[in-house]
């Protein structure tokens, strides 16, 4: 009679190069979730195209930005920065739902970096981002939105989107990790977005608001992202611009916010994980 052999311990790999590799793996096997639940990026893409026409013919004509300026290239940069913070909740809901269905035990088991699930997450977070940019800027288009500079600047509007919403994704994924239930991550994204989003001056110019509520519009990073968005497209028309630092330097303050998070939230992240691992 043999006798069985003790388990063999799982060696756990890490490093930033091992994080980048097995979380490319895990983002791979979220997109393949596209071709076989194609009603999810259905709904990811219907939402901002709702968002942008909705906006741009119930409000448009109700709302003068000021300068040069019409109300649908104003709204746009705005449309586009909510679009792409509410899109990073994907990666707390997708968390939440992988920890439900046991998924996340699965990969606890396997040698992989303990930093690639959340890697995997973010990351494949970006691609739908990317494609709701697509949409969006296609649907503002064909409503009245122009870019007014050039494809480099553009492209650096478009960049800053994807990096903000990127940070704001590790911010989710710590959520999700501590709260483990699609509801309850859900809701408190809406809590804590919609506020962020609608005290901003992504819908309605930096005039409309007074006292405490237009210092807080003034130091949203929200605002400053949309502010920077408008000026890398050229929808600025002549506006007047605040002299608050956060207007005047909008690009510099939002990247500020992007570092900032990273540098906290990544590493809590992942501590996070370990420590709901028993490692």
């Amino acid at each position: 009679m043999t006798t069985a052999a003790p388990d063999t311990p799982i060696v756990r790999r890490g490093g930033p190069a091992r994080a980048l590799s097995d979380g490319w793996v895990v983002a791979k096997r979220n997109l393949i979730k596209i071709k076989r639940v194609p009603e999810i990026l259905v709904f990811v893409l219907i939402s901002p195209i709702m968002f942008v026409l909705l906006f741009a013919f119930v409000f448009g004509g109700a709302i003068d930005p000021g300068g040069s300026v019409n109300y649908r290239e104003f709204l746009i940069a705005g449309i586009f920065a909510q679009t792409v913070v509410f899109g990073a909740t994907f990666t707390g809901a997708g968390l939440a739902e992988d920890l439900q269905k046991g998924i996340i035990d699965r990969f606890r088991s396997l040698p992989m970096s303990p930093a690639a699930v959340l890697v995997g997450r973010t990351t494949s977070d970006v691609v739908y981002n990317v494609l709701s940019l697509v949409i969006m800027a296609l649907t503002g288009l064909l409503v009245g939105w122009r870019i007014r500079e050039g494809v480099v600047d553009a492209l650096l509007g478009f960049g800053l989107l994807l990096l903000f919403a990127y940070a704001v994704s590790w911010v989710m994924g710590f959520v999700g990790l501590i709260v483990p239930s699609v509801e309850v991550i859900n809701n408190a994204s809406f809590i804590v977005i919609m506020p962020l989003t609608f005290l901003s001056n992504a819908f309605v110019p930096l005039g409309s608001f007074d006292g405490v509520l237009r210092w807080l519009v003034l130091w949203n990073p929200v605002s400053a992202l949309t502010q920077a968005s408008r000026q890398h497209f050229g929808n600025l028309g002549g506006m007047p611009v605040d002299p608050a630092w956060s207007m005047q330097h909008p690009s510099l303050y939002t990247l500020i916010w992007v570092v900032g998070i990273l540098v906290v939230f990544v590493p809590l992240s992942v501590r996070t994980y370990r420590r709901s691992a028993g490692r």
